[in-house]
């Protein structure tokens, strides 16, 4: 005789016809949905998208940086006039190589598996890349910027409710 374990079965379960574009996906906690975010240093959010859960942070940036592209030129501006700071979710080499192609300073820290692995190539393995604790330690913005998202109960709840 077999015997199904105790509780009740999940009930977390994306509808068939669920379209992509509401960014709902599955991760650990569950039907979720992840938001990224650019914010300026007064903590404002300049470029937001939405994806499924499960979706990683790092293939976000450069649509991120496109959309704020757009931005800027609206304000007579240019993404390369100011710095990008990013956590180490965004180490990549690919996104190193895209930032520098587009001529944007940024202040990313290296991962361990990646330090190790260049460390291992002695000097083949490259200089590390440049990084300033001092500038790194403006990231809180970007934090406090989602702290202050999350206090609108539709972003907390991942809801919209169009009657209002």
């Amino acid at each position: 005789m077999t015997r199904l374990p105790q509780g009740a079965l999940s009930n977390y379960k994306k509808a068939a016809d669920e379209p992509d574009d509401h960014a709902i996906g599955r991760s650990r906690g569950g039907l979720t949905t992840k938001i990224h975010a650019l914010t300026d240093q007064r903590e404002a959010p300049v470029a937001v998208r939405l994806t499924a859960g499960q979706a990683g942070d790092n293939p976000q940036l450069v649509g991120l940086l496109d959309d704020y592209a757009g931005v800027c030129r609206d304000r007579g501006a240019s993404a390369r006039d100011f710095g990008l700071l990013a956590d180490k979710a965004y180490s990549h080499p690919s996104t190193r190589t895209q930032l520098r192609s587009r001529k944007i300073k940024h202040t990313i820290p290296e991962r361990k598996d990646q330090i190790a692995r260049r460390q291992a190539k002695g000097s083949a393995g490259g200089r590390p890349p440049a990084f300033d604790a001092a500038i790194y330690g403006l990231r809180n913005t970007v934090e406090r910027g989602f702290n202050r998202l999350k206090q609108w109960r539709g972003v907390a709840t991942r809801y919209d409710c169009d009657d209002e």
